[in-house]
């Protein structure tokens, strides 16, 4: 599954069986199972003389290669790698394996099947909805930039020069002018602004894009988090007063937010990024900064950028003066501000375990799966079919309030095999059906973050199951946030800083607001304990702390405080990590 040359996953599976995981989040046992064709009765069969069944050990940690298809017991359909030991290696095969996502033939790009497009279209849907009631217009400009428009704006192109792509050949016919493929809508849209905004009152102008950019250069790609392709939206809002620039920054900031904590269950700290760390030709950038608990990491959620007037400068986006005509034009406050299909790593990344995904029930491609059991040889056809009309009975009550839902009538696996098989696709609850169920009139269900089981009556189906699904979406956000904030650790010495980083903590430190000490941060806490620099390619997740950003919920900076790395007066605590 990992690779697209083997086989498809229904063929890997159709020869194993997977015994119910334990909830301590060990990796599942596999033991070889036969096809049996009868309806509702798959049964476990005795393995074959001197066949022992084992649990598959954990694979030693190693270096996970960009194909992420080389992992030993390939064709196993569970999770052969512990998410502590061999983090990319968990990460490639939860992803493969649990069928979010494949592997294309373009380094760097890969596919989103239709349970990670699921999580996207959720977020689409929430996000738009809110954005529109802002005044937000959706719209769409062509992904090919000229050369001469992409190099208008040389600071803010600067640092995207060497991830744009050119087409430079139609056919076998070299063009005349090189056109990028965009990496950034900046360059693209604004000449356009400038045309169309012709007075005041065509302010504010606020449009956004769903699309996809296209950024070529780097040597480190991972799945959602870097990536050559990736989906993203795109706003771009042109205002008349900073007032109205710097409202709407914090608006969407606010937005952004909203998507994590409320459909990822993923705790955020809102605040803006350093001079060095902001959005190239832009005056202000806001950011929400996630952490990865496994790697210690901190990990940029999403950015909401006021540009000033610098590019309606540059585009000469500009209006008379409302007060007359005698004062001077005003050139157009100007914001973008993006969040991309990385969020669906992040998301992957803090909540899925030993056993596969676990994916919050909010964004859920289907939330709840029924599953017929305690169905044997022995069953009465009566019985047998009394369950599969109740399990239809169920779904559909269940879908009638919207539950997203799923029955799994396969009949070649085994209950057992099944239970496995969504708990390795992240589905939030399983409910269980069965002869026992149906003569107590209830049904059974299982949450996937913690495998507790709560039986549910029938006639209390609508609500409870809805219950379940909210409290483990809060469960999930709670769990986080507990990491979060035991991971987020005020630093005031210098001696203290790496030896707290190094402890996976991301850290809170009183700082001068000078870059060139930013930078010294950054590069001292990259050494080695014998002082030896790290060979750190910048691409690659950063092994020095870097500045993540400045929270704007600020800890009591104490009189006379320095900063943490040099004698300098700190101004203010800044949030350092090592981030992806």
């Amino acid at each position: 599954m990992a690779n697209s040359g083997n086989l498809g996953l229904e063929e890997q599976m159709s020869s194993l069986n997977v015994e119910s995981a334990t909830a301590d989040g060990k990796v599942p046992k596999f033991e070889k199972v036969e096809k049996v064709e009868k309806s509702g009765k798959a049964q476990k069969t005795k393995t074959e003389k001197g066949d022992k069944k084992k649990k598959p050990s954990v694979e030693p940690k190693k270096k996970a290669d960009n194909a992420g298809a080389k992992l030993d017991d390939s064709k196993l359909i569970g999770v052969t790698v512990d998410k502590f030991l061999d983090f990319p290696g968990w990460y490639s095969q939860i992803l493969t394996k649990g069928e979010m996502l494949d592997y294309y033939d373009v380094s760097g790009c890969y596919i989103m099947r239709p349970s990670a497009y699921a999580v996207w279209e959720q977020i689409q849907s929430w996000f738009d909805a809110r954005i529109k009631k802002l005044g937000v217009s959706n719209a769409y400009f062509p992904m090919f930039v000229s050369s001469k428009v992409l190099e208008r704006e040389k600071d803010h192109i600067e640092g995207f020069a060497p991830e744009v792509a050119w087409v430079t050949r139609a056919g076998k016919t070299e063009l005349d002018e090189p056109i990028a493929i965009r990496p950034t809508s900046e360059t693209v849209m604004y000449p356009y602004y400038a045309k169309w905004i012709r007075s005041h009152r065509d302010l504010p102008l606020k449009l956004n894009q769903w699309n996809s950019v296209v950024r070529w250069e780097f040597k480190h790609p991972q799945p959602f988090l870097r990536t050559r392709e990736f989906l993203w939206q795109e706003g771009h809002t042109a205002h008349l007063t900073f007032e109205e620039a710097n409202q709407e920054v914090l608006q969407i900031l606010d937005l952004y937010a909203g998507v994590y904590e409320e459909l990822l269950a993923v705790p955020v700290i809102k605040g803006k990024k350093t001079e060095n760390e902001k959005f190239a030709g832009g005056l202000f950038t806001t950011t929400c900064e996630g952490y990865i608990p496994a790697t210690g990491r901190g990990i940029q959620g999403a950015t909401s950028h006021c540009l000033g007037q610098n590019f309606s400068k540059m585009f000469n986006i500009s209006v008379e003066n409302p007060e007359g005509a005698d004062k001077p034009k005003i050139f157009a406050w100007q914001n973008s501000w993006g969040l991309s299909t990385r969020v669906i790593g992040v998301m992957v990344m803090i909540h899925s375990d030993n056993k596969g995904l676990v994916i919050p029930p909010r964004v859920s491609q289907k939330q709840v799966v029924i599953v017929p059991v305690g169905l044997t040889a022995k069953t009465k056809k009566e019985v047998e079919d009394a369950i599969y009309e109740g399990t239809s009975k169920i779904e559909k009550r269940l879908k009638d309030i919207d539950v997203r839902t799923i029955t799994d009538l396969r009949t070649n696996y085994s209950p057992g095999w099944k239970f496995s098989d969504w708990e390795l696709k992240g589905l939030p609850i399983r409910i269980e059906f069965g002869p026992k169920d149906m003569a107590n009139n209830q049904v059974v269900a299982v949450r996937r973050d913690n495998g507790s089981k709560t039986v549910v009556p029938l006639d209390e189906l609508e609500t409870k199951i809805p219950e379940l699904l909210e409290t483990m979406q809060a469960a999930l956000f709670q769990a986080a946030k507990e990491k979060f904030d035991t991971h987020r650790v005020i630093v005031n010495e210098w001696e203290n800083f790496v030896p707290t980083l190094n402890n996976k903590n991301v850290i809170l430190a009183p700082w001068c607001g000078d870059g060139d000490c930013e930078d010294d941060i950054k590069d001292s806490s990259a050494k080695k304990d014998n002082g030896e620099d790290q060979d750190v390619d910048e691409k690659a997740p950063s092994m020095g702390a870097k500045s993540l950003c400045i929270p704007f919920d600020q800890p009591e900076l104490k009189e006379g405080q320095k900063c943490v790395k040099c004698d300098k007066p700190a101004i203010q605590y800044c949030m350092f990590g090592r981030s992806y």
